[in-house]
């Protein structure tokens, strides 16, 4: 997030309040893990970066803080960025589950040629990505291909339940894409699994076996949760992730 990046923005929306602008790009760099969890937001030095004064800066994070992603903590003074933590991943990523199985068999109903050949694409990426520890890669091709899938299973309201979990599902995705790029399949068995698990859901697709599809979901839900419990050798991981602590 820096002046370039607010000019950008408006030159896409030329229209938009300073302190919109402001909100959604600190929401992106807070989804993306540009600004770690935890980590404590100045608003002088936001303002600074971004060459504006601090007013919007303030509205953008008190914004924030309405939809959770900005929180106080008791006795400390100013606002910092959501943490994660595993027992918080665990319930997510079975609303997840629930979503997402369903969608993968409704995929191999209802997705054109187009999606699914789209599908197959993000999937080989992925698993590219993953061979070669490229971090930006995997980020680059796992929410997306989640996102289509999501879009192509044919449910509206699958969607717009979906939409609900997708900022904070997104933070946990990034997470655990850093740990898939440092990891190893000697120090986490899970890690030679991960390569597999898009392709996997996406062949079932297009093979339009929506049990399958149901099912290799299910699998690389568990072997997402599964592979981030071990990254923490009996911690919780995300610890390794906070900013200021």
């Amino acid at each position: 997030m820096d002046q370039n990046s607010l000019k950008k923005y408006f030159a896409a929306e030329p229209d938009a309040k300073l302190r919109d602008a402001v909100t959604e790009l600190l929401y992106d760099d807070i989804v993306s893990l540009k600004i770690r969890p935890g980590s404590k937001l100045n608003v002088n030095q936001i303002a600074s970066t971004l060459g504006i004064s601090r007013t919007p800066v303030a509205e953008a994070i008190a914004k924030l803080s309405e939809v959770g992603f900005v929180v106080s903590h008791a006795g400390q003074s100013g606002n910092y960025v959501l943490d994660l933590n595993l027992c918080d991943m665990i319930n997510l990523y079975k609303v997840r589950t629930a979503i997402e199985c369903e969608a993968a068999a409704l995929c191999a109903y209802n997705a054109d040629d187009a999606q699914v050949h789209q599908l197959t694409a993000l999937a080989d990426a992925f698993k590219d990505s993953v061979i070669r520890k490229d971090v930006r890669g995997m980020k680059d091709t796992d929410m997306p291909f989640h996102k289509l899938l999501i879009s192509a299973c044919g449910n509206p309201y699958l969607e717009q339940s979906y939409s609900v979990l997708m900022p904070k599902l997104t933070m946990y995705q990034c997470s655990m894409m850093e740990f898939v790029g440092h990891s190893t399949e000697t120090d986490n068995p899970w890690a030679s699994s991960i390569k597999f698990n898009h392709v996997s859901v996406a062949s079932a697709i297009r093979l339009r076996m929506p049990e399958l599809a149901r099912q290799s979901m299910a699998d690389h839900i568990s072997v997402s949760l599964n592979f981030t419990t071990l990254t923490g050798n009996g911690s919780d991981p995300f610890m390794y992730l906070v900013g200021n602590k």
